[in-house]
């Protein structure tokens, strides 16, 4: 399986890391991305920027053993996950994680547990910057739901569609 992870200050292309995905293999099938970005807005604030920080070695390797999991639980030949660090804007990307597989229902299910994976056991730090002041962001309850729906069986290979 290729993998690929950056985590970067720098913006990235969706459109290069896709072709990279694609052009890993001919019996890739489907390719998922997601791509967070920056809202201007968040829980009632006007959001101004957004600062990401993280804990070098051990973000990383968190991220490996989500990209790991996901390629065992899931037939996926290619995962690129990308994340920013640094003061970000509102529309400023955030992250990128791809997906390639020979069919899109596995592709679908492992971009979706990769981020909900991001999202709570990765090694990022988020301050919001806004009219108010700045805060950091604590994960969300929503986001631990999504999480452990994975863990529960909620969700499993068994939901894939023929495709």
């Amino acid at each position: 399986m290729f993998f690929r992870l950056v985590i970067q200050e720098e913006p990235f292309s969706v459109q290069s890391e896709t072709t990279r995905i694609r052009d890993f293999s001919d019996k890739i099938g489907g390719i998922v991305t997601f791509l967070g970005v920056v809202r201007d807005f968040n829980e009632g604030n006007d959001v101004q920027g957004l600062f990401l920080e993280h804990y070098p070695g051990m973000t990383e390797k968190q991220i490996e053993e989500i990209a790991r999991a996901a390629g065992d639980r899931w037939n996926v030949l290619g995962i690129t996950i990308i994340h920013r660090i640094g003061n970000l804007s509102p529309n400023d990307e955030i992250v990128f994680v791809g997906v390639g597989s020979a069919h899109r229902g596995e592709a679908f299910l492992a971009c979706e547990y990769i981020m909900d994976y991001l999202k709570t056991n990765a090694a990022f730090w988020k301050k919001e910057e806004s009219v108010h002041g700045s805060r950091w962001l604590v994960t969300r309850e929503n986001d631990l739901k999504a999480a452990n729906r994975w863990i529960s069986g909620s969700v499993s290979s068994d939901n894939e569609v023929d495709n």
